[in-house]
């Protein structure tokens, strides 16, 4: 039987909208890899009744419950002993994570305040979760036949202290081995994708295929149940072959962590460099470029052209062409990637001109009207895209999008 999970996220913060509940998201897709069915996400405040209502009625329609926050030394951290008095489990001390709080001050050269103390309380007799970044354990217990188990809230802390702590418990509840392949989709969403695969989505059990929409890109994610990792392994082959086989033109990488990276990897594997031209992404190009470790050894640099001087200076683009078509257009941003391949000395360089709003650039072109191209050896390519009327950072980033998938496809 497939397990039911409800995270739980604690903090008044959260419900005041001072930070974002990015812990949901990472345990989500975490718990989908393994195979745990994900029904509620619930944000309560730093508030121990109404904390003990959320309790009581996750503990009533799931066997998995998650909860983020509420674990450090302050007052409102009432998260440990709320679920004590909603479980019916004593909150006493660890002798062994006093100790090594004291030791963790001691090697910060910090006094330990003695309300950090209280981190050392946990449920009785429960599974402990060591954290590797803070100072706020974490830990697991089972109590009428749910699960549940209390993660810190910072998303370091948290991603850190599952995948080191939650995950082995969690896949220690399930016979057999659960694995998965995620395939990375550029150009077609999650409704393209669910109509292209509604057969395939619908007849498959074992494996199963679901999609995932981001803001930006789309996710396939194949995942198998076996007795053996080998055994879900070969489960998996034909599947993702089956499904690539139908949407393989879209698919930029399996199991991998973005657009730039792949593009930084192929650029590697040819020992061949990039640079960068960019208008309207102002350096959003080079930034995502350049999270990637390892990206110096093949970009060489970009240039940010924010106006139409530092296009006719520093890229060489003709005034003759900015006077004619203006700035957002293809000619202009063929220029752009082509000054930018001589500037540098590139391979490959790639550039973006438009208009990422909120209002239209006085010569008629509309909100999300951008221009992206790639120039190499053998000439430039350019790509028009009507992103419609969006926010101004999702343009710029289907924008960064369009023109690392560009030459994704262009390095085969």
């Amino acid at each position: 039987m497939a397990h039911r999970a409800e995270l739980i996220a604690v903090g008044t913060e959260l419900l005041l909208g001072s930070i974002v509940n990015t812990d949901a998201q990472i345990l989500s897709e975490r718990l989908a890899e393994l195979g745990v069915d994900v029904l509620y996400h619930t944000v309560v405040g730093d508030n121990p009744r109404r904390l003990r209502e959320a309790l009581t009625l996750a503990r009533s329609r799931v066997d998995i419950i998650i909860t983020t926050g509420g674990l450090g030394p302050t007052y409102d951290d009432l998260t440990k002993q709320t679920i004590c008095d909603t479980f019916g489990r004593k909150n006493v001390l660890y002798p062994e994570l006093a100790d090594w709080l004291r030791d963790l001050f001691a090697a910060r050269n910090r006094p330990m305040a003695e309300t950090n103390l209280q981190q050392a309380y946990l449920p009785e007799n429960c599974t402990v979760f060591h954290n590797h970044n803070g100072t706020a354990p974490g830990c697991a217990f089972c109590e009428g036949g749910v699960h549940v188990l209390m993660l810190p809230g910072p998303p370091r802390e948290c991603e850190l202290m599952f995948r080191t702590g939650a995950e082995p418990y969690l896949r220690a509840l399930s016979e057999g081995v659960i694995a998965s392949h995620t395939l990375r989709i550029y150009g077609k969403g999650e409704s393209d994708m669910e109509s292209l695969l509604r057969d395939k989505i619908e007849k498959m059990t074992n494996p199963t295929v679901a999609p995932y929409a981001r803001s930006d890109e789309c996710m396939l994610r194949v995942t198998a149940k076996a007795a053996t990792a080998e055994e879900a392994e070969a489960l998996l082959r034909p599947a993702v072959d089956e499904v690539m086989a139908v949407v393989g033109e879209w698919v930029y990488g399996v199991d991998v962590d973005s657009l730039e990276s792949v593009c930084v990897a192929a650029l590697k594997a040819r020992g061949a460099t990039l640079a960068a031209a960019e208008s309207c992404t102002g350096g959003l190009l080079a930034k995502r470029v350049t999270d990637v470790p390892g990206a110096s050894a093949v970009f060489l640099g970009g240039v940010v052209s924010y106006t139409n001087g530092i296009k006719s200076k520093v890229l060489n683009v003709p005034q003759s062409l900015l006077d004619e078509y203006g700035a957002v257009s293809a000619p202009v941003a063929r220029a752009m990637a082509e000054g930018a391949r001589a500037l540098t000395g590139a391979d490959y360089a790639l550039s973006v001109t438009g208009v990422a709003g909120p209002d239209g650039d006085g010569r008629g072109n509309p909100v999300g009207l951008v221009y992206v191209a790639l120039a190499d050896a053998a000439g430039a390519t350019v790509k028009e895209c009507r992103f419609g009327r969006r926010t101004r950072d999702h343009i710029r980033a289907q924008s960064v999008n369009t023109a690392l998938d560009m030459l994704r496809r262009r390095l085969g």
